[in-house]
């Protein structure tokens, strides 16, 4: 199936309703690479920092960013087994996350799964303000499976 880039940007931004309640915004949607943000505006806690459960939210959707980016959606989709989230300091400000995957990476989880029908891999990730300072780690184990 071939989305175009403003089609994988709307999928990723409004076809879960949790995420499109939070705002996260696809900012760079490329085959082996994605970056997102999420606005503090909409997602602050009682004490007007960015409340934990959308730093996590962030953490966690942008590995769907990077199988709409880098996969054929028609033929594959991700799961997620496990997720660990570290916070570091609180965040005053948007958040953003990249993640990057090799060509080489994605020829590996394909070649897995095609055999297999399905590819477990790790990835992490930091969470970013917008001065650049972590405010977040995380990793997630994630299951990439066929449809078929």
């Amino acid at each position: 199936m071939n989305l175009t880039d403003e089609m994988k940007k709307q999928l990723l931004e409004t076809r879960v309703a949790f995420i499109e309640r939070t705002g996260v915004k696809a900012l760079e949607l490329e085959r082996g690479h994605v970056k997102l943000m999420a606005p503090l505006k909409g997602n602050e806690n009682h004490i007007g920092t960015m409340y934990a459960g959308a730093l996590f939210t962030v953490a966690e959707v942008v590995v769907g960013a990077l199988w709409l980016a880098s996969f054929d959606v028609s033929k594959y989709y991700p799961i997620i087994k496990e997720m660990t989230i570290r916070y570091l300091r609180v965040a005053k400000s948007d958040v953003t996350i990249e993640l990057t995957i090799s060509e080489e990476q994605i020829g590996n989880i394909l070649e897995e799964v095609e055999e297999e029908g399905k590819a477990e891999f790790v990835l992490e990730g930091e969470v970013k303000d917008v001065s650049g300072e972590v405010v977040a780690t995380s990793r997630g184990v994630y299951q990439m499976r066929s449809f078929g």
